[in-house]
């Protein structure tokens, strides 16, 4: 008898005041080669999710099953797949398969592979209580980190990491975050555990809050300027406006990072007043499993305050509208 499983699943992307997401059952999936069938035990929600669910990102294909920051549990094994036991707990990311060969894979740079694939994008994820992934793709946790604490780790905490070494903060170094939610506010605790002074600008009043709890320096709104100069900027708001506002508060030499997937239009730049001075502007493509390594070695040798909002998965249609209204303090975590 074919077993079936709930999930969420974006049938007519829309503005999210028109419930984009469906409810659906599904049949579990069997796991392919070198695949692993995952039983979810939390999954973070991320933008991405909601720019999915809103047709910014166009889906890969009919009823995708959003959701890539899924901590869960092996139910079994596809043939060929070794490197996890049943039972084992283990991460999902939002890298879910390269090609291995080309130019970019071969040096490294696997984030950028033109044949890429990614979890709740171009396979389904973790908006569901089962989900395969390739194994080769799939991370291992710390048992420090508890299930809600370790699932926003997985991209907001790895996309973070990745942006935080594009921005090429020198040590000690002044860094600027624009926008506070959930990636932002744990790569502001890399940065401080560096020894850097880190400033907030956001328009959230309750991300502010968060900031200053957490050891920012400073935290005003999100086109106020910083009270120092900045080394290097990461921009985690999708707002295109914000681009000139943070190059203008770099010091010379500075470099901005613009870490989302998404971002609304760019306003034209001047040239002398927001590039000149060897100031850099620069995007953040995904991530490498590197990446994930390095930061994931970095949150078992270094406790984060990783701030949560749980929602039961059935209320993942929920979460999303609170993450698109800015209700959500750090991460939103769905539950099962």
């Amino acid at each position: 008898m074919e077993r079936l499983t709930q999930a969420w699943a974006v049938t007519a992307p829309g503005a999210i005041e028109t419930e984009p997401l469906e409810r659906v059952s599904r049949r579990i999936p069997a796991p392919g080669d070198r695949e692993l069938l995952i039983e979810l035990l939390a999954c973070a929600v991320c933008r991405t999710d909601l720019h999915l669910a809103e047709g910014d990102l166009p889906p890969r294909h009919p009823g995708t099953v959003p959701g890539h920051e899924v901590v869960g549990r092996v139910e079994a094994r596809g043939p060929g797949a070794s490197l996890f036991a049943r039972g084992d707990r283990v991460g999902v990311a939002w890298l879910a398969s390269t090609c291995g060969v080309c130019a970019y894979c071969r040096r490294g740079s696997e984030n950028l592979c033109p044949y890429s694939t990614y979890t709740g994008w171009d396979r389904d994820g973790g908006f569901a209580r089962f989900l395969t992934a390739d194994e080769r793709y799939v991370h291992p946790l710390p048992d420090t980190l508890s299930d809600i604490e370790a699932a926003p780790l997985l991209c907001a905490g790895v996309i973070g990491y990745r942006a935080l070494k594009r921005a090429e903060l020198p040590a000690q170094g002044v860094l600027g975050i624009y926008g506070f939610g959930a990636s932002a506010h744990l790569t502001a605790q890399v940065a401080l555990a560096g020894g850097a002074r880190v400033h907030v600008m956001t328009r959230s009043r309750e991300a502010r809050a968060l900031a200053l709890e957490l050891g920012c320096h400073s935290a005003t709104g999100a086109y106020d300027d910083p009270p120092e100069r900045l080394d290097s900027a990461i921009l985690f708001a999708p707002v295109g406006d914000l681009v000139p506002a943070a190059l203008r508060a770099l010091d010379r030499g500075g470099t901005l990072a613009v870490a989302g997937i998404h971002l609304t239009d760019i306003p034209r730049l001047d040239y002398q007043r927001d590039l000149f001075q060897e100031r850099t502007l620069r995007s953040v493509t995904a991530n490498t499993r590197a990446d994930a390594r390095e930061f994931l070695d970095f949150a078992a040798r270094n406790p984060l305050t990783v701030a949560t909002t749980p929602y039961p998965l059935d209320e993942a249609d929920q979460a999303l509208a609170d993450l698109a209204a800015d209700r959500v303090r750090g991460a939103a975590v769905l539950l099962p």
